[in-house]
């Protein structure tokens, strides 16, 4: 239960101070694996919507799964204009979707949340034949610049469980294990937010495993936007990470 209420006071912040994903990625998918806007998707932990809405605008129909009431009754206000968004209370391994009911399972910055192999066994009954599994998430790329490197340095001083949360523990091995072994292929593109002092606050309070009211936290955070932005902003730098391919069973 930890792991879906530990976002409930941070939905403000993570909805407007999180990235988005790129458009790159359906063209990669539409060149990969011959993806369309007929496909439906089931966007397992689909948080405050910020993943279905790239599909959204592809004019597929989303069903966002999430079990956080908070993150969910954002993503249902950020997408109440698009007809073709259904938005259900459920988890990675009980979605309440019918069997064989979507075409693709997508996950942004939520698969390393999962029981994995109770959410295997879960989408491989949600997914109908030849159905694809994408997961996706923004990483700092903490070596892109001074910026990037004293933030870095700044979670690992203030986080609480920083080590034992952040998505990178997730290696080749555990892909294997929801793919089968080197049964999925591998993108990455470049993205990135410019972000005054306001918004660097906002993005730094939409991680979990950060203190909330720290003043020594945003004292540092100060003295390192004032160190590093030009003209009043700074750069934050992410990789998007992208891994997809069918379950073998």
């Amino acid at each position: 239960m930890k792991s879906i209420t530990r976002f409930s006071n941070r939905v403000s912040n993570y909805a407007k101070y999180r990235p988005g994903y790129p458009a790159s990625i359906l063209r990669l998918l539409e060149n990969e694996i011959g993806f369309e806007p007929q496909k439906d998707i089931a966007d397992i932990g689909s948080g405050t919507g910020l993943l279905s809405k790239l599909f959204l605008g592809n004019d597929n129909l989303v069903y966002g799964v999430e079990p956080n009431d908070e993150m969910r009754m954002a993503d249902e206000v950020l997408l109440k204009d698009f007809i073709n968004f259904v938005s259900i209370k459920g988890t990675a391994e009980n979605t309440t979707l019918a069997d064989e009911s979507v075409d693709m399972i997508t996950s942004g910055q939520a698969f390393h949340w999962f029981n994995n192999a109770e959410a295997k066994k879960e989408f491989i009954r949600i997914l109908k034949p030849d159905g694809y599994v994408v997961l996706v998430w923004n990483e700092r790329v903490k070596d892109a610049s001074p910026f990037m490197t004293g933030y870095e340095k700044l979670l690992i001083k203030f986080g609480t469980d920083f080590d034992e949360v952040k998505h990178e523990n997730l290696v080749n091995k555990d892909f294997n294990k929801l793919y089968g072994v080197k049964n999925f292929k591998f993108a990455s593109f470049d993205n990135y937010q410019i972000f005054d002092f306001t918004g660097l606050k906002g993005r730094l309070l939409s991680s979990s495993y950060l203190p909330m009211d720290n003043k020594n936290m945003m004292t540092d955070l100060k003295k390192l936007f004032d160190k590093h932005n030009a003209g009043g902003y700074v750069k934050m730098e992410y990789e998007t990470k992208i891994y997809f391919g069918k379950i073998k069973k």
